[in-house]
């Protein structure tokens, strides 16, 4: 069976966008992106009449270095919803892979095997994420969900419930390390959304993700091998789950099992924000990088403000359904 070309693909594309008047959906993706960032200005505008600390130099640098591990997670978080799934367990996959870097460097490991056997261990585990979704056909949900349970339980069991400190100062560079005068943690998170971007955006692979989750049965009709890519897209969430906590315990210098409790509720919240649909095939790494910086504002207003931690929910959740109303309504529209 011949399968159509990549240049006959994207000619169908085109004609499809004409026939079913993509110009007025590209003006709307554009007003929905202006929305996005002016939402942003306004957050930062009303913190810093309300905090004359907000717009200090280093307090910006340090909202941006906290969204920064948000910000890499949600980037994997955003594959995955863009192929119809989710990933729940990003944040034990954080606290299993760190745990486990964190050991082998303090019983005198190269930092340089720590790392890279934490991300080696974060892909398997999101590439069993992957196979369980599509060879054994799990929901994505009760997929990640069990992942979420074992790999929270093997982080507090390989560390009987205690927390690994005393890292060396190679170990920590990446959490804590400086180039310039931007921390490392920000330079890791703007090399991860530019080699996404350039993923979704450019390459064949990226063009398969948005046909699966547009409509799964039309994309393997026409050759795309869905159960590989959606192993490798479930891989690359479980990579850079371990990357940022490399980055996070590095920053900490300590690594505890129960590091990253709910991380995977922020960056759903990022992706929701920045306007991906939740049912897959449509979405905007741009607009996940203005989430993550919209809740980094949101949970230093709440530091800077003393507001007691508990309202930070309230206003995560606050901001979600917003932001859900928000793309209803323009779709409607």
């Amino acid at each position: 069976m011949d399968h159509p070309s990549a240049e006959r693909m994207r000619g169908l594309e085109q004609s499809a966008k004409v026939m079913l008047g993509f110009g007025a959906l590209e003006a709307r993706e554009r007003w929905t992106r202006v929305g996005l960032v002016l939402t942003l200005a306004a957050f930062c505008a009303v913190l810093s009449l309300l905090s004359p600390r907000f717009l200090t130099s280093s307090n910006l640098i340090n909202v941006v270095r906290q969204a920064s591990i948000n910000g890499i997670i949600a980037v994997g978080m955003t594959l995955v919803i863009l192929t119809g799934g989710i990933d729940l367990s990003v944040g034990s996959v954080l606290a299993f892979t760190g745990v486990v870097a964190a050991s082998l460097v303090t019983a005198g490991q190269p930092s340089a095997l720590a790392m890279v056997s934490a991300l080696i261990l974060g892909s398997l585990l999101g590439m069993l994420n992957g196979a369980a979704v599509a060879y054994l056909r799990i929901p994505p949900f009760i997929a990640t969900l069990g992942m979420m349970t074992v790999a929270r339980g093997l982080a507090l069991s390989y560390t009987q419930g205690r927390p690994i400190t005393g890292f060396p100062e190679s170990f920590r560079w990446l959490g804590a390390g400086w180039i310039g005068p931007l921390p490392v943690p920000i330079l890791v998170m703007a090399l991860v959304f530019g080699l996404g971007g350039f993923l979704l955006s450019y390459t064949v692979f990226g063009e398969r993700l948005l046909a699966i989750g547009n409509n799964p049965a039309a994309a393997r009709a026409t050759g795309i091998p869905l159960r590989q890519h959606l192993v490798l897209t479930y891989g690359l969430s479980g990579f850079l789950a371990a990357l940022a906590g490399l980055i996070l315990i590095g920053r900490l210098d300590s690594a505890p099992p129960t590091l990253g409790v709910g991380y995977e509720f922020d960056a759903i919240a990022a992706v929701v924000i920045g306007g991906t649909r939740l049912s897959g095939g449509e979405g905007w790494l741009g607009g996940t990088l203005i989430g993550a910086l919209i809740i980094g504002v949101l949970n230093n207003g709440i530091n800077l403000l003393n507001i007691p931690s508990f309202y930070e929910q309230v206003f995560k959740g606050g901001v979600i359904a917003a932001a859900l109303l928000l793309h209803r309504a323009l779709r409607r529209e």
